[in-house]
C-alpha cells in the first residue's frame, strides 16, 4: 500500500507541485503528508521534505507535518532528532523518543513548533490514540 500511495504522490507532485492547504483543503494536505512520512524511502521523503519546508514558509501546510517528517529523515539518516516527535522501545517495552539533539531544549522547540510535551506524545502513542 505504501508503495502505491509513494508513487501516486510522486506522480502528483510532479505535475501540480507540493499539494498545500490552498490547492487540496487541510484534509487532503495531511493525507499527503501521511503518505510521504510513510513512504519508508529517505531519499524521498527528503525531497518531499524541501517541498513541505517550502509550503509551511508560505502558510500552506502544517508546520508540525515538517517537524514530523524532519525528525523521521533526521532518523533514517542514522542522525539525532530535534523535536523527539519519532518514538522506539525503550527498556522493558516503554515508548522513548529515538536520540534527540539537544534534550535540554525540546520541550521549548515542541511548543515553538505547536506539539504537545513529550511525554504527552508518548502517553498518547501508549494508549493508541495517535
Amino acid at each position: 500500500m505504501d508503495e502505491a500511495n509513494t508513487a501516486w504522490l510522486r506522480q502528483l507532485i510532479a505535475a501540480r507541485g507540493w499539494p498545500g492547504e490552498a490547492l487540496v483543503g487541510w484534509q487532503a494536505a495531511g493525507a499527503v503528508w501521511l503518505i510521504a512520512q510513510h513512504a519508508g524511502q529517505s531519499e524521498f521523503q527528503q525531497d518531499r521534505l524541501e517541498l513541505l519546508s517550502a509550503a509551511v514558509t508560505a502558510g500552506d501546510a502544517d508546520p508540525q507535518h515538517a517537524a514530523l517528517l524532519e525528525d523521521r529523515v533526521r532518523i533514517a539518516r542514522g542522525e539525532q532528532q530535534f523535536l523527539g516527535t519519532q518514538l522506539t522501545h525503550g527498556p522493558g517495552g516503554t515508548l522513548v523518543p529515538y536520540p534527540v539533539r539537544n534534550p535540554d531544549e525540546v520541550e521549548a522547540l515542541r511548543a515553538a513548533w505547536g506539539c504537545e510535551p513529550l511525554e504527552t506524545c508518548i502517553e498518547q502513542v501508549a494508549a493508541g490514540i495517535r
